[in-house]
């Protein structure tokens, strides 16, 4: 049997739509016995709070089943570094940007604009508070508290799963939850990845521990339409895939003031 490492990159905001298809393909992952081990291969800022505890469930299930290692790039942080906190050993670049733990909710009131421009809304519901994160009006003190308490038991959440993982105690991740980021080296003396080291490395420690060469590494990731491949470039004419940055930038803003859900 030829024995295989998997290698996973993952780039860009964590949300839904961008999650499910690697958390099926982790699953898969689980049950090809030619794959002995993983290099999950993470740079992004972070993004939705369900998709980011889905990814790192799924990096968790899988680590059960084999060796996990993640490789953090350019930036490891808020959701990202929770995923990361399911494999087994966690590696950072020196000048990685790690950390960010933490919750967010942006709320942006338009209604004093599209008041200047002569526009008004009429926003009819059903329900005292159901009109509160629609982004057309400041919220009240009362919702103000109440999405605070939601924004907290988060927080907590998010502490403590630190905490296990990185079996510090939770006081101890508490002040370093803060929502700032620190370089690798930092994030090394702080306990918040296990080495430092590019991909390669983190791959060749991989190698090690499975028994299995870094040669007979394969880079995997979930199946992608013919359309999907054209809009990122990866068809004629689209040189560096502009149209899927665009289309990226366009869902981040979106995603950022939605008012939908709280982001890690």
């Amino acid at each position: 049997m030829r024995e295989r490492l998997a290698h996973v990159p993952f780039r860009g905001t964590i949300r839904e739509r961008s999650v499910e298809p690697y958390v099926r393909l982790l699953q898969e992952l689980r049950y090809r016995r030619r794959v002995k081990g993983v290099l999950l291969d993470i740079s992004s800022g972070g993004g939705e709070s369900i998709a980011s505890t889905d990814l790192y469930l799924a990096v968790k299930r899988l680590n059960q089943v084999k060796p996990v290692y993640a490789s953090i790039g350019s930036v490891g942080a808020s959701g990202a570094y929770l995923a990361a906190l399911g494999a087994r050993r966690i590696f950072a670049y020196p000048e990685s940007a790690v950390g960010s733990i933490g919750v967010v909710m942006p709320h942006i009131a338009v209604r004093e604009l599209l008041q200047r421009l002569g526009i008004s809304v009429e926003l009819l519901h059903a329900g005292v508070h159901k009109d509160a994160y629609q982004g057309y009006r400041p919220l009240t003190e009362e919702e103000r508290t109440k999405m605070q308490a939601i924004l907290e038991e988060g927080y907590e959440s998010f502490v403590g799963l630190v905490a296990r993982e990185r079996h510090r105690p939770v006081e101890q991740i508490r002040t370093l939850a803060t929502g700032e980021v620190w370089t690798g080296r930092r994030a090394l003396a702080l306990g918040l990845v296990d080495a430092l080291g590019d991909r390669e490395e983190a791959l060749a420690a991989l190698a090690e521990t499975t028994g299995v060469s870094v040669a007979k590494t394969v880079r995997v990731g979930p199946p992608r339409g013919l359309l999907d491949r054209v809009l990122n470039g990866r068809g004629p004419g689209l040189s560096g895939g502009l149209m899927g940055h665009i289309r990226d930038g366009v869902e981040d803003a979106l995603l950022d003031v939605s008012g939908l859900s709280y982001r890690r």
